[in-house]
């Protein structure tokens, strides 16, 4: 009984540890995640702005309704929504917008992989589309984490909120930090 009771700490600190240290690493996988799938989005919506006529002509193409509403809408979604995602500024919500924007693009430029998704998943993850989806999932549930405009806003404010709760002027960490920001 005694091995298994060490036995059991043992592991349990093991994986305690170890978690410890891949909490770490997720902010700066969603950094990376950030700043190369928001180039990505700058870069199309960019290239959907920059040539428009192409764009809404492929948007006739494929039977969207007004072509030219939605390729104005779906590049100035993905080209902010990519130097917002860049900054990691008001991220969530920005992903959820990237996430409408690939799922009309799933449904209609690639109609056929989503057809297949189940009897042939490998052209439904091959798709263009895909990545943008999974990193707008991503950021959408997880936040854009500590390395972004978004924390630094949520210290602000939280540090705000414990001011006045308390009734005292803020000179916080925080409050230094959004200073520091404000000036890059």
């Amino acid at each position: 009984m005694v091995i298994s009771s060490s036995l059991f700490r043992t592991v349990s600190s093991v994986y305690s540890r170890l978690t410890s240290g891949l909490n770490y690493g997720q902010d700066a996988v969603l950094l990376i995640m950030r700043l190369y799938w928001g180039v990505q989005f700058f870069q199309t919506g960019k290239g959907k702005l920059a040539n428009f006529e192409r764009t809404v002509e492929f948007f006739t193409g494929l039977n969207i309704p007004f072509p030219t509403v939605n390729a104005a809408m779906a590049g100035t979604a993905e080209c902010l929504g990519g130097l917002l995602l860049l900054l990691g500024l008001c991220s969530r919500i920005v992903s959820l917008q990237l996430m409408v924007v690939m799922v009309v693009a799933y449904l209609t430029a690639d109609a056929e992989a989503v057809s297949h998704i189940f009897s042939n998943p490998d052209e439904f993850t091959s798709a263009s589309p895909f990545l943008f989806l999974l990193t707008a999932i991503i950021v959408a549930v997880f936040g854009a984490g500590r390395i972004s405009f978004d924390e630094v806003l949520r210290r602000y404010f939280s540090a705000q909120k414990h001011d006045e709760l308390n009734g005292t002027a803020s000179h916080s960490a925080d409050a230094h930090t959004l200073s520091t920001a404000k000036n890059l």
